[in-house]
């Protein structure tokens, strides 16, 4: 009980009754001094929530060996919930394409538009389907340094093979706070950074990325956006790079020392990107997929893949907003790209549809 004094407890009800302060005395301690506890001036005080269970661990070197990622897209009911048959056979796809990882929840698969619930959930259910046959890499990056610190334990916790991290974006901190932010997520797990200036609105320098690799071997790599140059410079310098551009991806792993690339492309065609990454430098085959990839991006990812994977019939026409399908003269171009690749190269058996207008389904409430 004397123990207990310090926290000035009063309970009328209790049979033990501690003293009650005065309410002098009371203003006098609201105003004195505060003395923090432990937890919240004692750097990393908390301990990691993480399992060592030989089934939940993963090899950094794993996921530096891995050339073709695809961010996957999230296809969806016509209420807007996940509609996993469909996410499902697009997994088995791409594992069936020779495709080693995949990226749950990125922007490609619309990780903006989900609740941290469905995010996890998902993460954890591709694990739980798919884990043994392909890589599961969860993006649990966040420009709150809290948010992203408590997704990716999630995300370990219910069995992902690396995180995937993003600097903060739109509120921007300085280059010591990029280190910081992803150093607080780094030790938890084998980790991609994603740089990626154009959404974010910030570089990520190769310095952060230096002192990262120096400081954790958990840093697997980086996904790079800026260009073959800085992609150079990290090979370089042993630092693990992926093309984060599909356009510029052959050029990244034949000139530049990329290990591969973490793709949107693939998921409409992954045979002929595990093609362009495995079997040694091809320009024909380049050259024959760049419009493809320009199509793909002529508006923000991911509204030309949401747009191809409806018209191929391997996803439902379903939209969630602010995403809305390309226009039908641009699908009508999409037609007229698989007929020239070739249906084959493709996913899904159905052939491919221009659809109309009124088949798409915009959902604003998901």
């Amino acid at each position: 009980m004397t123990a207990l004094k310090g926290y000035g407890l009063c309970s009328m009800d209790s049979a033990l009754h501690f003293p009650c302060p005065k309410p002098f005395q009371a203003y006098k301690r609201r105003s004195s001094r505060y003395v923090s506890p432990k937890a919240a001036v004692v750097p990393n005080f908390h301990l990691p929530m993480r399992s060592l269970e030989v089934k939940n661990r993963t090899n950094t070197d794993d996921i530096k060996a891995l050339r073709v990622i695809t961010a996957i897209k999230t296809p969806y009911l016509p209420d807007g919930r996940f509609d996993l048959e469909a996410y499902d056979d697009l997994i088995n796809i791409q594992i069936q394409n020779g495709v080693q990882g995949v990226i749950v929840g990125g922007t490609t698969g619309e990780g903006q538009l989900m609740s941290w619930d469905e995010h996890i959930m998902l993460i954890g259910h591709t694990v739980n389907c798919f884990g043994g046959s392909i890589k599961v890499i969860g993006n649990t990056g966040s420009n709150s340094t809290r948010e992203a610190i408590h997704a990716t334990e999630q995300g370990f916790a219910v069995g992902m093979h690396a995180a995937l991290h993003i600097n903060p974006y739109y509120g921007k901190t300085s280059v010591d706070g990029m280190v910081a932010h992803l150093q607080s997520v780094l030790h938890m797990g084998p980790t991609i950074i994603y740089n990626v200036p154009g959404r974010t609105g910030q570089d990520i320098p190769p310095r952060v990325i230096f002192e990262l690799a120096r400081g954790s071997s958990n840093l697997a790599g980086v996904k790079e956006c800026v260009g073959n140059k800085r992609v150079e410079e990290y090979t370089e310098n042993g630092v693990v790079v992926w093309s984060g551009n599909d356009d510029e991806c052959h050029d990244s792993r034949w000139g530049y020392g990329a290990t591969g690339v973490i793709s949107v492309t693939s998921n409409l065609v992954p045979g002929l990107m595990r093609k362009l990454m495995f079997e040694g430098k091809n320009s024909e085959l380049n050259k024959k997929l760049l419009p493809l990839m320009g199509w793909l991006f002529q508006e923000p990812n991911p509204i030309g893949l949401n747009t191809a994977l409806a018209q191929l019939g391997v996803a439902r026409p379903v939209f969630r907003l602010p995403y809305v399908p390309l226009p039908l003269a641009k699908r009508v171009e999409f037609v007229r790209m698989v007929e020239e690749i070739g249906r084959e190269h493709f996913v899904g058996e159905r052939d491919v549809q221009a659809l109309d207008d009124d088949d798409f389904i915009l959902i604003g409430r998901y």
